[in-house]
């Protein structure tokens, strides 16, 4: 794999684009390609297995683009179907749950922590497992939050309706004591002004995108495979169904206009 090949992220919608705008600050010579899945979203509600099908479909269409690692962007994805996409793709595979879970340990003061996520990714329990590894004194309390990823891609950011169902998940956690509060899906960091006001001041919000795209520069650095080019690399964005209002949602989440979307058709 030759070190100007393409980074490749894949999420089952637009939330990854968070994730590539934080590779694109870190490393901007480097060229990501983009599939997001918004024809099967979300992966959240589904079983293990239907998101482990998903994730092997994307990543395969990332690598026959030439991605020399896949970055997986999708929380939900990260927590069931790493072990396969590990075993099964023949380049470095990253994903979102070990970088968060880092970034929230050293964010937390009184050990006291809090994740939010869908339901399938606090299920699988990734993310406990994960903390509890590196630091077995924290304590955690984890929530599953499935509403807020349809009301970011709806664009529905602010507003009464907003509110009332982050208030209606997190009202009961901001009781609890915590310090620090892991933002568990790519699409939440656009409510991070709903979620903090819910929270309160005292509670850090911790957003795992800026630490994924470390972890990908050190992978790259250690393998050699990090693009020694100085000019700015390029965006592809290539996704499964192009909708209404689709254009400004992805510009919110990357920050800047995306442009020369592809749609492709995924496997049903």
């Amino acid at each position: 794999m030759k070190p100007e090949a393409p980074i490749g992220v894949f999420d089952s919608g637009l939330g990854g684009l968070t994730v590539v705008r934080a590779l694109r600050r870190l490393m901007p010579q480097e060229s990501v390609i983009y599939f997001g899945d918004p024809a099967r979203f979300p992966y959240g509600t589904k079983s293990a297995e239907t998101i482990t099908r998903f994730a092997l479909e994307d990543a395969r269409f990332l690598l026959g683009r030439g991605a020399k690692l896949i970055v997986v962007a999708c929380h939900s994805a990260s927590s069931v179907a790493m072990p396969e996409l590990v075993r099964q793709l023949s380049v470095p595979v990253l994903g979102v749950i070990e970088p968060g879970a880092q970034a929230l340990i050293a964010a937390t003061r009184n050990r006291r922590v809090g994740v939010i996520g869908t339901s399938a990714t606090i299920r699988a329990g990734a993310y406990e497992r994960s903390i509890r590894e590196l630091a077995p004194d924290v304590e955690i309390l984890a929530r599953a939050t499935p509403l807020l990823v349809p009301l970011v891609e709806e664009g529905w950011l602010e507003g009464e309706i907003v509110e009332l169902i982050v208030r209606r998940y997190l009202e009961e956690l901001a009781g609890e004591g915590i310090d620090a509060l892991l933002l568990g899906c790519t699409h939440f960091p656009l409510l991070a002004r709903v979620i903090s006001r819910v929270m309160g001041m005292g509670v850090r919000l911790v957003d795992s995108a800026e630490e994924t795209a470390r972890a990908v520069q050190q992978v790259l650095t250690g393998q050699g495979l990090l693009n020694p080019d100085h000019e700015s690399g390029r965006c592809r964005f290539y996704l499964s169904d192009i909708t209404p209002g689709l254009e400004s949602v992805a510009e919110r989440l990357f920050g800047e206009p995306v442009r020369d979307i592809v749609r492709v058709t995924m496997p049903g």
